[in-house]
């Protein structure tokens, strides 16, 4: 007698985009932990699928996209992009966290440049093409006429406007999108009603309240093009099972065995690896000062966060390290790392040495997980595979995260309630695990 395997009961990839809001579509995945199988194929290649997500997960998501010491001074900005739409985040004269679409209200000419790190002379937003121009609180300060302009002398009656017909330049300012911060990130909702940031936190900022998080600053950048779906990135951060075959290095200093799942309330997934080891030859975590004000607990862990829906962000006691992720293809994903350290922990004669080895080290652990997630997107091209079982003692994370992209596909607004069982447990992999639905049927 042959048995059944419980993925031949999945239905056919589908055709119509349609199915991809259809909860029914997506019942394996909704199952306990325990039972459960992997997201659809589709969600990882499918065109169609891409173009929803990004309609419906991340134009109503709090999205990571910088770090709050890049807009440190009124007039600093990002450009930054989210859901395939370029957006300027900037501080206005007093100091608070202004966001815009990067077009102008004329013709819609792209105001600034990716690169662009101040939005301009004085804080004006001067558009490349007719020259209309804004102040970083989004309001239309002119067109031609305007001072700096470049209007030749004698020729400013030819370019007034103020005698046009039904034309308020009030009624001409950048069109706004929500911004907000918290600790070191800068977000971005694209919602015309966003929930408040704090909802899709939960308990984060009192899980993280002592290490000061918004004090610190960037010490190395690195971009990586990533052939691969932005989803696996984020799940192979999320679990700890493929540490001694991916990241024999890292595995030294960060042993399968001290891990454990650490998450409460909000849209996120959490692991922990208590205690932080020491450097092998191989390298590590060691290299900077550690914050002297952390507590014991704190002192000697490691915090793995994934912010839904698209950074990790990694905090010990002496560094953080962050993955924004943006997704731009189905199969392609710009991925750019910050590793950032604490002013306290720079305070050394030694510290930019110990920054070089950090960046070297965790440059060399994102390329291990980067070559294994293409491997990944590779085999998902394969029309023969139609989903996996979940491996419920160390993939809950994942199980997690997907069903909360299920959540946005299908329209349902809800924040994952947590592990509260392993939290009161301390719980390490191998002992125990929670079995709690916490994601019923809706």
């Amino acid at each position: 007698m042959t048995a059944t395997d419980p993925n031949s009961l999945l239905p056919a990839r589908p055709v119509d985009p349609a199915r991809f809001t259809d909860e029914d579509l997506y019942r394996r995945t909704r199952l306990p932990v325990d039972l459960a199988s992997t997201l659809i194929p589709d969600a990882y290649t499918s065109p169609e699928f891409f173009a929803l997500e990004q309609d419906r997960v991340f134009t109503t998501s709090w999205v990571a996209v910088g770090v709050v010491a890049d807009v440190d001074a009124p007039g600093r900005c990002l450009v930054v992009e989210v859901a395939g739409r370029s957006i300027i985040v900037t501080r206005n004269r007093h100091g608070q966290l202004r966001g815009f679409h990067n077009l102008c209200r004329h013709r819609a000419t792209k105001l600034l440049d990716g690169d662009a790190r101040e939005v301009g002379r004085h804080g004006r937003i001067r558009c490349p093409y007719h020259s209309w121009t804004y102040d970083s609180d989004g309001r239309c300060l002119g067109t031609p006429l305007f001072e700096g302009s470049d209007v030749p002398a004698g020729q400013e009656p030819i370019f007034d406007t103020s005698i046009a017909t039904g034309f308020d330049k009030a009624d001409y300012g950048l069109l706004p999108v929500t911004v907000d911060s918290w600790g070191l990130f800068v977000f971005v909702n694209l919602s015309t009603d966003p929930e408040p940031l704090a909802t899709s936190l939960g308990d984060l900022p009192q899980r993280f309240a002592d290490y000061r998080l918004g004090e610190w600053v960037p010490q190395r950048r690195r971009t990586y093009e990533v052939a691969a779906n932005h989803k696996l990135v984020g799940e192979n951060f999320m679990e700890y099972y493929h540490l001694p075959w991916v990241h024999p290095e890292l595995n030294q200093v960060s042993r399968f065995s001290d891990h454990y799942r650490w998450q409460g309330p909000g849209r996120y997934t959490g692991m922990c690896t208590t205690p932080v080891s020491r450097n092998t030859e191989a390298g590590g975590w060691d290299g900077l000062r550690p914050l002297s004000t952390l507590g014991p607990q704190d002192a000697d862990s490691g915090r793995f966060v994934w912010l839904f829906p698209s950074t990790a962000l990694v905090v010990l006691p002496n560094h953080a390290f962050v993955l924004f992720n943006r997704p731009v293809a189905p199969d392609r994903t710009v991925e750019t790392a910050v590793l950032l350290a604490h002013p306290e922990s720079m305070d050394d004669p030694v510290a930019e040495e110990g920054v070089e080895q950090l960046d070297k080290f965790w440059d060399l652990v994102n390329r291990q997980d980067l070559e294994i997630v293409e491997r990944v997107q590779e085999g998902l091209a394969n029309p023969a595979y139609r989903g996996g079982r979940m491996c419920f003692r160390f993939e809950e994370p994942l199980h997690r995260f997907q069903n909360m992209v299920v959540d946005k596909m299908v329209g349902l607004d809800r924040v994952p309630a947590g592990d509260r069982e392993t939290e009161r447990s301390g719980a390490r992999p191998g002992t125990t695990h929670t079995m709690t639905r916490m994601f019923p049927d809706p």
